[in-house]
């Protein structure tokens, strides 16, 4: 193996949980040709968030090596609804759903791969000419026992919980993109394993050269436990505000900073994070300001790098509970004309989980109200306060109080 390609092959092997086959993908990048990266990315929710930049900032890597990226919408997939992970059968979307969703997101995924280099693609291209007997023929390919071979399918099976019959056809779609665009590599989350796979069998049955698969973790979020998604609200969009990126992203736990940091960052190498923790672990640096590298470098990325300093000056301004702290989102909470009390606004406002945990924390005297500490449980807020409220050093909200609309 050449020099740049073993280089290649560790910038591609970065993050990632495995690559099947190593040894052909070795092969193809010895070719000397542009290999076709594909990753497809169905248009369910209007935003992209970070969990999504693990593929994007793959497929960047393969960009800077001098390959060409597909990004594929799955505006036809996303129609069908994808089962992986799912123990019921999924919504589909409306195609006028999935229309102003993949917008969005052919909008937004530039801020991370190289626009000259990427092939924007919906697979509405070949599924909207295939007609009833192709997409039999298709679905002729595989067995239904081989389907139920994928965990989701057998746990719903098992357990007696409806699987729809078009669930079965995703994979076989899905697959059947990877035949369409001709891909050499496809990119995907550990939970597509079976998904890729599917491409591999269908290239192969059609004569081409069966797909590398590479799967990524699944990145955590910021509740350090789940998937990072939307639905569970544990999620950092790419089009927030720098502001809401740096506070986000400095509420994360110490340990899971380094997973995000080797899946996330582009400025720090693998032996820049071994450096870090090191100097973690010997008391050298305080874990804080490691996070704020990250916080910095992802605010800058998806916002500029003058809104990413503003954004940690704001929060340093947030953490003292002295200075500028205009730059903190303002929040506004609906409340009674007659006021809320000090818990259970910190629980409205997010920054505890119940009032019982706010009860605790004011007796602990870690509440602060604008920068000044508070312990009074019973005091009560009325519409038109706004103040930053904070909860420990980076737990923090600046809200306005105002009467909710049917007392207005």
């Amino acid at each position: 193996m050449t020099i740049d390609t073993r280089h290649a092959i560790e910038q591609i092997g970065r993050g990632a949980d495995e690559v099947l086959k190593l040894d052909e993908l070795e092969k193809r990048l010895e070719l000397g040709r542009p290999l076709r990266i594909k990753a497809g990315f169905d248009p369910t929710a209007p935003d992209l968030h970070l969990g999504h930049t693990v593929l994007l900032n793959k497929m960047r890597q393969f960009q800077d090596l001098g390959h060409q990226v597909i990004f594929l919408i799955g505006d036809f997939t996303g129609m069908i609804g994808d089962p992986t992970g799912k123990n019921v059968t999924r919504k589909p979307l409306t195609r006028d759903d999935v229309a102003a969703n993949a917008k969005t997101y052919a909008d937004q995924v530039y801020k991370v791969l190289d626009r000259e280099r990427t092939e924007l693609r919906f697979n509405s291209e070949w599924f909207d000419q295939m007609n009833a007997a192709g997409m039999i023929r298709l679905a002729a390919r595989h067995t239904v026992a081989r389907m139920l071979e994928r965990d989701d399918f057998a746990k719903r099976y098992a357990s007696q919980q409806p699987i729809a019959i078009h669930e079965f056809l995703y994979p076989l779609v899905q697959g059947w993109d990877s035949v369409a665009l001709k891909a050499d590599v496809e990119l995907g989350g550990t939970d597509q394993k079976f998904n890729l796979l599917m491409g591999r069998a269908l290239q192969e049955a059609e004569g081409q050269a069966p797909q590398i698969v590479l799967t990524m973790p699944l990145l955590e979020g910021l509740d350090g436990v789940n998937k990072m998604s939307k639905s569970l609200g544990n999620y950092i969009g790419i089009d927030e505000p720098a502001i809401d990126i740096v506070t986000k992203t400095m509420k994360i736990g110490d340990e899971l900073m380094w997973r995000w940091f080797e899946l996330l960052s582009f400025e720090s190498s693998l032996s820049d994070i071994e450096c870090m923790k090191r100097e973690v672990s010997s008391g050298q640096r305080n874990p804080r300001d490691i996070k704020l590298i990250l916080a910095r470098e992802l605010a800058a990325r998806f916002s500029s790098a003058n809104d990413a300093e503003r954004a940690i000056e704001g929060w340093h301004a947030a953490v003292r509970g002295e200075g500028d702290t205009s730059q903190i989102p303002l929040t506004v909470l609906h409340v009674e004309r007659a006021g809320v009390r000090l818990p259970a606004l910190l629980t409205q406002a997010g920054l505890s989980s119940s009032n019982s945990e706010a009860n605790r924390k004011l007796k602990e005297r870690a509440v602060r109200i604008d920068g000044a500490t508070v312990e009074d449980a019973a005091q009560v807020f009325l519409p038109g306060f706004e103040g930053l409220l904070q909860i420990g050093k980076r737990n923090f909200s600046r809200v306005r109080l105002e009467a909710s609309p049917d007392q207005a």
